[in-house]
This record gives structure tokens, sequence and C-alpha cells, in this order.
């Protein structure tokens, strides 16, 4: 890490959806965690736990209901017009389905030169350079900028996508699923191409996931979420190689094995029941039900983050 103080801060966040008279859905629940400059901080978890949720909420697609988010220090729901403007191009969103997140009704020209018109940063011609730079950096070229979406393979369209967020030089991304719709070895290659511009650019990357293989390899950080809140976070190697929260611990159990004679010997941690109702959720801690380890106190008292090691945080009675 760069600097002591984080580029970004996510204090405190709720984003809760009203669905009708006394309904609520707490998508995201008093969440807080920090990025720093340089690193890439990766968020797993089930679906529907608030990854992208809380990925939305820092590019500002979603309102907060209570909470911040500082980057560099600044409240970005509290920017005026230019302040917003200079936020929108330092951080960009990779959306994860690449079938949906680009326009078909425009050129691949267009697409990635968008956000340098809006920002007016480039004459017409070199708008026309850099696109082709661009697109030359994630793998295509000249003679895909004339093309539509619907023409290109889904790892293709993808690399699209990346070149539209580098497209207003960023330096912070926010990846949502970026590789979940792809191909394994299309996965492999966009992953690759993210830690080298990375390394180019000096970029920082929320890379949000559930495939925890990907995770592991891409992250220097992992953050643990479960049914709208954070239940660990550390350091990719410690997380994996020594996880805390009980429902950390059943993820990792969870990862494939290609070797039979490991995946025999390797311990496999079944949980019951289903993922209550994110709707009007009541005290105590959330994986009660499903945790083969909860206990009475579980299920009444809200189990709050606790230090475990340098970097290392777990919320767990247990712990």
């Amino acid at each position: 890490m760069s600097e002591k103080t984080p580029m970004l801060s996510v204090q405190d966040l709720c984003k809760y959806f009203h669905l009708g008279r006394h309904l609520e859905l707490k998508a995201v629940d008093h969440v807080s965690f920090d990025i720093f400059q340089g690193e890439t901080v990766g968020l797993v978890g089930e679906s529907g736990c608030g990854k992208t949720t809380t990925g939305r909420a820092i590019v500002k697609l979603h309102e907060p209901t209570s909470g911040k988010i500082l980057y560099r220090g600044s409240d970005i729901f509290k920017q005026n017009k230019a302040e917003r403007l200079e936020y929108c191009g330092n951080v960009q969103m990779i959306f994860q389905n690449p079938y949906a997140s680009l326009n078909s009704r425009m050129t691949v020209s267009e697409i990635v030169g968008e956000g340098m018109k809006i920002h007016g940063q480039y004459s017409k011609k070199q708008q026309e350079d850099r696109v082709l730079e661009l697109l030359q950096k994630v793998g295509l070229g000249r003679d895909h900028m004339s093309r539509f979406a619907h023409e290109f393979s889904g790892g293709q369209r993808q690399r699209i996508g990346i070149a539209r967020a580098l497209s207003v030089n960023p330096e912070f991304i926010v990846c949502d699923e970026p590789v979940s719709a792809l191909d394994v070895s299309i996965q492999a290659q966009v992953i690759n191409m993210l830690k080298k511009l990375q390394e180019e650019l000096g970029l920082t990357y929320l890379f949000i996931a559930h495939d925890l293989s990907v995770v592991r390899y891409i992250s220097d950080r992992v953050i643990v979420m479960y049914l709208g809140g954070i239940v660990e976070e550390a350091p990719a190697d410690e997380l994996y190689r020594n996880p805390q929260h009980p429902y950390t611990k059943v993820l990792l159990s969870a990862i494939p094995i290609a070797d039979p004679d490991k995946i025999r010997s390797k311990e496999r941690i079944a949980i019951k029941g289903e993922i209550p109702s994110p709707i009007n959720l009541g005290d105590g801690c959330r994986f009660a039900d499903r945790c083969p380890y909860a206990l009475e106190r579980c299920k009444s008292e809200t189990p709050q983050m606790k230090e475990l090691a340098a970097g290392h945080r777990a919320a767990c009675h247990l712990l």
C-alpha cells in the first residue's frame, strides 16, 4: 500500500429498499471498510449478500440510506457539479453482464469514446487515437472500432467494457463480477489483463466476485459479506490460511479441488437451511440459523467486529 490514509473509505453504509408499507429490504446494513491506493480488495459472498449494491453506491448509482463514502477525504454525496464530474472521471465501474452493459445502437468507437466526449478531454482526432490505443490495450484493434456490440463474443464485449472504464483515465475501478459470465479460459485472460493494467496504470480495484479461487489470485485483501453485512476481513493469504468466521470456513470448504487424492481428505462443512429473508431483519447473528456452531446467544445478540490480528477482523460470538 502506497499511503497510510485510504483512497476510499466506506463508513457505516446502509442501503435499504422500501417495498411497501412496513416492508424494508436491508441490502447493505452498516458496512465499513477502507481501500488504499494501488491495492485490490476482493468482496465476496453469496448472491444477494449486497456486494453489487455496495459497488453501485461507490460509483453513485445508488443513493445510500445512511452512512458515508469518502474519496480522498471528501464525502462523495456532498459534491458540487464540478466535483461530481471529476469524481466520475476518477472512479469507474466494469459491469457484470457484457451483453446488457453495452449500448446496442452505438459502435465500439462511440461506446469507448462517450466518456471522453462528456468530460471534454480530447479533440475528435485525439479521441479517435485514444479509442484505438485503449482497444489495443485490451486485445482488440482498429477493425473493431466501427462494429456494434452484437458482433462480438462475451469475452470481447467485456474487453470493450474495460476499455470504456479506462477511457477517462480513472484511478479506482469497481469490478463487478467482470468474469462470471465468461468461459473459464477467457476468465484467465481477462484477470491477467486486469492485473497487467493495474501495474501499468497504477489502478486500484474493488473486485466483486463469488469465485473464491479468482479472488485469491487477484486480491491483496478479502472482505466477506453475508446478508448485507461484513462478517470477516483479512489479507488474502491470511484469510485462506486461517479463516475465523464460520461462514468463511463454509465458503472455503466449498472450493473445488482438481486433485482427487486431496479432495478425499478435505473436510466439507455442510450447512442446513435457506438464507433468511433480508426483509425486516431482527437482532442476532444473521448466520445463526445456518451455522453449525451457533449458540443461543447468537440468535438474540448481534456480534460486533473484533480485531483478531493485524488487518484481520471478524464478527462472531465464538471468537
